[in-house]
């Protein structure tokens, strides 16, 4: 409950925000853009942005847009416009339809995976909030891949821990390409003597009392003495644990509850 709640409360967030005056995002190639002159309705067209980063403007011929701001786009025509003794100072008005190179993946363990456009400067919360937030299955700890100066980096954000700490210098502002990957919860697995045994999501500082009780509790016949753990070491082997009820539950235990004896 209480991430469905933050997650509504990111999404909010996000949605006040999206008034504000949107960051110059560059124009790339597959962006489609509508470019009009004011005064000159015959000037007025919507073009896609070359693969070598041209678009094709009447009376002008090709531009160079690739790199370039809405805004900076909007100069280099209205300049050439007037250059060429077309149009005497010329207002030039240009608004992205398409954003097609400057896209963000949010993929695995959320509502709503997919590609998303960066249409403003927007950082790693805002694009979790995009895509829905992050389902009950999936962890807490997020990992962003991402190439800057012509090296992938991978940065693993635990983001509950960012919040409760009140440090956002991991929100990190995403670029066109970045992925986001949210991966399953760890797990762990409770059998024998409980009244919903299954697989269950390990939360944080579990206990073996607490695993006990995200499994319904004891059946009639069962026990707390005697608990055992199967855990796999870090060598891959399996081992058998026994434990008591405030020992910490970890990724892919699997509890035992024995049946009692009396």
């Amino acid at each position: 409950m209480k991430r469905q709640v933050f997650w509504m409360l990111a999404a909010l967030m996000l949605w006040l925000s999206s008034g504000a005056q949107a960051a110059e995002i560059p124009l790339g190639p597959g962006d489609v853009v509508k470019i009009s002159v004011f005064g000159n309705p015959d000037l007025a067209v919507e073009t896609r942005v070359s693969e070598s980063g041209f678009i094709t403007f009447p009376l002008i011929g090709q531009v160079q847009v690739t790199g370039q701001s809405a805004a900076a786009a909007e100069k280099i025509i209205a300049s050439n416009l007037e250059k060429g003794g077309f149009i005497k100072s010329p207002q030039v008005n240009l608004i992205v339809t398409v954003l097609a190179s400057q896209q963000v993946s949010v993929l695995g363990q959320v509502n709503r995976p997919g590609r998303y456009p960066l249409d403003a400067k927007r950082t790693l919360l805002d694009f979790l909030a995009l895509a829905g937030g992050v389902t009950p299955d999936g962890s807490d700890k997020v990992t962003l891949i991402r190439k800057r100066n012509g090296e992938t980096q991978k940065e693993v954000i635990d983001v509950p821990e960012m919040i409760a700490s009140g440090d956002m210098n991991r929100d990190f502002d995403l670029g066109g390409n970045d992925v986001i990957f949210v991966d399953r919860a760890p797990r762990f697995y409770i059998y024998g003597e409980v009244q919903r045994p299954g697989p269950y999501r390990v939360e944080r500082n579990m206990t073996v009392q607490q695993a006990l009780s995200a499994g319904g509790g004891l059946t009639q016949r069962g026990t707390e003495r005697g608990i055992s753990i199967k855990r796999r070491t870090a060598d891959g082997k399996t081992e058998t644990v026994s434990v008591k009820a405030d020992d910490i539950v970890q990724p892919e235990d699997v509890l035992y509850i024995k049946e009692s004896l009396f």
